[in-house]
This record gives C-alpha cells, sequence and structure tokens, in this order.
C-alpha cells in the first residue's frame, strides 16, 4: 500500500486508522510491517502505537482536540455574543435609545458596554462581527413618511386585483418611473497617496436632462429623454409613445408625482381607457417599483468612465446605455428580481 502522511489525516480519521491496527496486531498477530503495508503508515509509527498502547492501554490512542476550547481567552461569554447578535438582527439602535441610525462598531462597542459593562476595542467588536459573519453593508432607505399598511395593502389586495384586472382584460404591465441624467460625482471614488486627494473637474452646470422609462417583466423597456423636467406635457407625450404600437391594453404603475396625478394628465386620459390606465404606487415607496432600479443601474453606469464635458457627451452616454439596454430584454426582466420587487415578477 502506498505510505501515507498520518499528520494530514483528520483527527477522526487518524483515531480509526490506530484503531484499525491495534485490533489487527490483537486479532491476528501481524508483524509492524504487514501492518505498514496495510495501514499505509510508516513502521516506526506503528510501533509507537503499539508501545503506547501496551503501556497505556489502546484508550490512548485516541487523539484529542488540540487547542484551546471555542470560547477560550474571549471577553464576551457565548451567551453574551448570542444576545448581542440577536440585537443587531431583530432591533434597530434608535429602538434602544441609543444615539445611532445604525449598527455601527461604536455602536455595538456602547451595547455591549451598557449590557454587559464590558469595554472592547472598535478593532475586538470588528474581530467578533467578523467572526459572527456580519459585513458592513449600505443600508436601503426608506421614507419616514412610508406608511408601512399602506405598503401591505399595496402587495396583498391592490396589486392581485389590478393584476387579475388586467388578466381578464388581455392586458399589459408595465412600471414607469423619471429620473434626472446626471453623473453623481459624490460616489466616485479614486485612488492616491495618502494625504493628496485626488481631482476631478466636471462642468458647474449645464442644462438639465430628465429620463422617463417604462419596463415590463417581459422586458420590454420604453424611454424618452428630455431638456429639463418631466412636466404633463412631457409625461402625456411618453404615454402616447407608449400606446402608439402596443398591441394591448397598458397598465402603467408609477409613483405619486404631482404632475402624474394633473388634471391635464386625467383629462388626456379619460377616453382611453381601452387603451391605457395609471396605476399608483402607496406614497413614498419607491423600493415597490422595479423601474427604481433601472434608474440606479443607469445612473452607475453614467458614474463610470470619462465625465462628460457638457450636455452633449452626456446625453450620448446616456442613449448609448438605454439603447443598449432595449437590446437585452433579459436584463430588464432582472430589475424585477429585486427582493421588494419580486412580487411584480409574474406576467400576464
Amino acid at each position: 500500500m502506498e505510505r501515507i502522511d498520518v499528520r494530514k489525516l483528520t483527527v477522526e480519521g487518524r483515531n480509526l486508522l490506530r484503531q484499525m491496527v491495534l485490533r489487527l496486531r490483537q486479532q491476528s498477530g501481524m508483524r509492524v510491517e504487514d501492518l505498514a503495508k496495510v495501514s499505509g503508515a510508516h513502521p516506526s509509527t506503528i510501533r509507537g502505537w503499539l508501545a503506547q498502547a501496551k503501556r497505556e492501554g489502546g484508550k490512548s490512542l485516541d487523539e484529542r482536540p488540540r487547542g484551546r476550547p471555542v470560547g477560550a481567552c474571549r471577553r464576551l461569554t457565548l451567551a453574551a455574543e448570542a444576545w448581542v447578535r440577536d440585537q443587531i438582527v431583530q432591533r434597530d439602535p434608535r429602538q434602544l435609545q441609543m444615539p445611532f441610525a445604525l449598527w455601527t462598531r461604536p455602536a455595538i462597542r456602547q451595547l455591549i458596554r451598557d449590557r454587559f459593562g464590558i469595554d472592547l476595542q472598535v478593532r475586538l467588536v470588528g474581530k467578533y462581527l467578523k467572526r459572527w459573519g456580519f459585513t458592513p453593508q449600505r443600508p436601503v432607505k426608506r421614507a419616514m413618511e412610508q406608511n408601512p399598511e399602506a405598503v401591505r395593502q399595496w402587495l396583498e389586495v391592490d396589486y392581485p386585483q389590478v393584476r387579475a384586472r388586467a388578466l381578464r382584460e388581455g392586458a399589459v404591465l408595465y412600471w414607469g418611473d423619471e429620473t434626472a441624467v446626471k453623473e453623481d460625482a459624490h460616489w466616485v471614488r479614486g485612488y492616491a497617496p495618502q494625504g493628496q486627494t485626488p481631482l476631478l473637474e466636471h462642468p458647474a452646470r449645464w442644462t438639465s436632462l430628465s429620463m422617463i422609462s417604462a419596463i415590463s417583466p417581459r422586458g420590454e423597456l420604453a424611454f424618452e429623454m428630455v431638456e429639463g423636467s418631466i412636466n404633463t406635457e412631457r409625461f402625456i407625450a411618453f404615454l402616447e409613445k407608449l400606446i402608439r404600437h402596443a398591441e394591448q391594453k397598458i397598465f402603467l404603475i408609477v409613483d405619486n408625482l404631482r404632475v402624474h396625478h394633473a388634471k391635464v394628465v386625467t383629462a388626456w386620459l379619460a377616453d382611453k381607457k381601452d387603451r391605457i390606465e395609471l396605476v399608483f404606487l402607496p406614497p413614498y415607496a419607491p423600493e415597490s417599483n422595479p423601474d427604481e432600479y433601472l434608474n440606479r443601474d443607469f445612473k452607475t453606469a453614467l458614474r463610470n468612465g470619462p465625465m462628460s464635458t457638457d450636455k452633449t457627451t452626456l446625453l450620448a452616454k446616456a442613449m448609448a446605455f438605454m439603447n443598449g439596454l432595449c437590446l437585452l430584454p433579459e436584463k430588464v426582466s432582472r430589475y424585477f428580481h429585486h427582493p421588494a420587487a419580486r412580487y411584480a415578477m409574474l406576467d400576464i
């Protein structure tokens, strides 16, 4: 048998190998050389096992776990660690009357100090967090004005009713939204020597651009770039474009922007109920709109690459991204995979 390095086996593997060698020796009286051939261990190793078993008994061959026991030399007991983890997962610092918006290392340090009277270094708090599998993450933002009950009503009652209506009428569901077309330099980062902040030059001002778009779970996408902000006239123009070649009625789900509720828009829609209807999301609930995740992707793309020097360059960059997205319906469909938008994945 090919020689093996016993040290590379697991503790359980080494214990089984020793017990096998000892049994073979006791039951058949095999020589050390034969035992080495059968087990793959070195003869001198086997002689040591046999001598130890004769001197101290067969149980002495069982290898005991090495190193410190789990939890030894830690400032926090296992019960204290479990309590802290539960607070981070289940509660918010503000619920505990702590002056922190999120669970940061200083916040967790204060939590431990207040609860157990143990003052840990911030670095040690970070080690505990890493051991627990916690990582720093960018928070999902939610408007303080949002009404959770209204969101629940939308997800459990209102949207299923809209979808059922669309199914009966043979309509298709779209989600729409507006966003500014701009390169947000505050999100851009670049490496430089410590103390030498990099310089990013960008135009101080130019005429603003806006985009309005609508997407469906099937990967369909319509969009329009305009100069300035989206007003009622531009919104109606986009609706006209949306239904111009549509073969089915459209239910367009949008937020509560004032333009969407304008009387002019309502009057324009009045005689087109067989072609398009607007459906409104709960107030202050942008996370429920899959088109928001397209906008996030869009703005990330604008931030990448060279900074635009004028409106024309910026518009070209924006159009290139959106025109490319039109050719990738599977990517558009993935905007519906976000946990907060997954309810809208089922198409009709």
